[in-house]
């Protein structure tokens, strides 16, 4: 037990002798660090980047979605309030204004049927298509998509309110 604990006391002085004379400080960073980190960031940006690329347009068609249910909403409580939805001539500005055209609606709610006072645009800043009777239903709304042109496939396919999920 002696030897041990002498062994101990021998390593401890050679022990702080080899902390106490390092320096506690190393201002600033090595080339080696450096590069590390780069290597790093770009093996992250590789794999991360691909993944949000192409997102935008999948992004738009959802908020197009998102708005064509807000709209569709408004137009069952504009048929709740007035005994039918407004006519093609009347369009979706009948949700903001009360129509002066057409057959006039019975108990128009002040402030409008829609939230922000306004028609929202597509997400591809154009108009929506209101047609009251609609060819699908009792009225249909149709966003032409990307490309602003009935029909098209994949990004420029158009959303219908009869085919929303």
């Amino acid at each position: 037990m002696k030897k041990i604990i002498f062994l101990f006391r021998a390593a401890k002085p050679q022990f702080i002798k080899f902390w106490t004379n390092r320096p506690k400080f190393y201002p600033g960073f090595t080339l080696i660090e450096i590069m590390v980190v780069i290597v790093i960031l770009g093996i992250l940006a590789t794999l991360i980047i691909p993944r949000f690329m192409g997102r935008e347009e999948e992004a738009r068609r959802t908020m197009a979605q998102v708005q064509m249910e807000s709209i569709e909403t408004a137009l069952k409580l504009y048929k709740l309030d007035n005994g039918a939805y407004p006519s093609t001539e009347q369009g979706l500005q009948a949700l903001v204004e009360a129509p002066t055209i057409g057959q006039l609606p019975r108990k128009w709610r002040e402030g409008g049927y829609l939230e922000k006072r306004r028609v929202p645009k597509d997400p591809w800043d154009s108009d929506y298509i209101y047609l009251s009777p609609g060819v699908n239903g009792d009225f249909d709304l149709i966003s032409y998509g990307s490309d602003r042109e009935p029909g098209g496939e994949g990004n420029n396919k158009d959303i219908n309110n009869w085919e929303l999920d």
